[in-house]
């Protein structure tokens, strides 16, 4: 990752490392053959961002990485400018990148990036307690400048749109905010409604849109949004909904994901895994507990499946065996929502098994490296292998990490 960037006094510093999870989480999404790829841009990704604010992130971040190509959007001049300037500072990717001017009325409130003369120097990355979240409940619509109707373009197509919005309903709620060292304006942190209003006008959007993008998605900070939000997407009548937890540190966010694009036939297919290593870090681990509690832990929750398990203890390591019956049962609680595509009801009649192996390795004192390696990638059931892995670390994340049954983070 090589690029340069200058942000203005007053507006948010994003961390890059989470932007970067999502960005690579989008990733996964494209290269996940859910949905049928679209061969006609000649492999081409290109992406939409919506209110990319002054420093730019998700397009530099993808252009730098991975060579996607951009549609940034912003309302307010200062964030125009200085978007701009940041793509121009950096010619090696400054083709790729495309800087959209929202046309708007007076007064109206916009999404992470949208500038004013007022700010706040508090972080975004850490949110209320759970007492402050938004009702599900309530009704409170968008009011604000276009989102993607009338910004996206007659004819356009995109691969995926990305969006960081405004996660409150009130300059007072983000001033609760436990952490401080990023700053960012009024506007890049409020919107009434808070981020429900917002991702709830992209849903609608969409609807409008349909398959001009491929994948429509958006970071979400409260999980009781989240679950409201795959409740709407659920009544607009989408085809595949997707979710994924982001972590850095102390700081948890979610994606949500979702596409009127038909599925493809054969949900899961050989080869459907590109991946065949996935890991995650286990931060802030608990004192009494050390690699070998986690390595149980794994191994009871493969058990718990009906999976064979073979553990060794001296070298950290729970080799899994597990056949489609016992898929269904490892994912039969949360990925029925988390990922509804990955039903195992898909894969009950695969004659194969899916094997693979996790490690857990000491990184430093509190945290943990979890590597999950697939032994057979052209198993019929291969294509589970990531949602497996997702179900154990949110397992392990709930037993083992400080915080995450707190009321900071939802």
């Amino acid at each position: 990752m090589d690029f340069n960037r200058w942000i203005p006094h007053g507006q948010l510093c994003p961390t890059v490392p989470n932007r970067s999870n999502y960005i690579h989480w989008i990733e996964d999404l494209l290269s996940s053959h859910i949905i049928p790829r679209d061969n006609t841009d000649g492999g081409n990704v290109r992406g939409f961002d919506i209110g990319t604010g002054a420093n730019c992130i998700y397009p530099l971040l993808g252009a730098s990485l991975l060579g996607w190509s951009f549609v940034a959007s912003d309302m307010t001049d200062v964030a125009i400018e200085w978007a701009e300037r940041n793509v121009k500072n950096n010619p090696n990717i400054s083709e790729l990148i495309e800087i959209r001017k929202v046309k708007c009325s007076q007064n109206t409130l916009s999404p992470e990036g949208l500038s004013g003369e007022s700010s706040y120097s508090e972080e975004r990355e850490g949110l209320p307690s759970s007492s402050l979240d938004i009702s599900a409940s309530e009704d409170k619509s968008y009011y604000g400048p276009a989102i993607l109707v009338d910004v996206v373009r007659d004819g356009e197509t995109f691969d995926f749109c990305m969006c960081n919005p405004p996660f409150f309903e009130s300059f007072e709620e983000a001033g609760l905010n436990p952490k401080t060292s990023c700053g960012g304006t009024y506007e890049e942190m409020v919107c009434p409604g808070g981020e429900k209003a917002f991702i709830t006008r992209i849903i609608e959007d969409s609807v409008v849109l349909k398959q001009s993008f491929r994948w429509y998605t958006s970071m979400v900070g409260r999980k009781v949004n989240l679950k409201f939000l795959v409740s709407k997407l659920r009544e607009v009548g989408v085809t595949v909904v997707k979710t994924t937890e982001f972590v850095q540190g102390k700081t948890f966010r979610w994606g949500l994901a979702w596409s009127f694009v038909p599925p493809a036939k054969k949900i899961v297919t050989p080869h459907v895994t590109e991946k065949n290593i996935l890991s995650f870090m286990l931060e802030g681990i608990q004192r009494q507990f050390g690699a070998i509690h986690v390595l149980q832990s794994v191994e009871s929750f493969f058990l718990a499946g009906g999976a064979s398990c073979k553990l060794n203890a001296s070298s950290f390591v729970v080799d899994i065996t597990a056949s489609a019956d016992h898929c269904n049962a490892l994912l039969n609680n949360d990925v029925k929502y988390i990922d509804e595509v990955a039903s195992c009801s898909n894969v009950q009649e695969a004659p194969s098994n899916l094997c693979f192996r996790i490690l857990v390795f000491q990184q430093i004192p509190g945290t943990l490296l979890v590597k999950g390696s697939l032994q057979h990638r052209d198993s019929a059931l291969s294509g589970l292998f990531s949602s497996i892995i997702q179900q154990l670390e949110a397992s392990l994340r709930q037993k083992f990490c400080k915080g995450k049954t707190g009321t900071n983070y939802i």
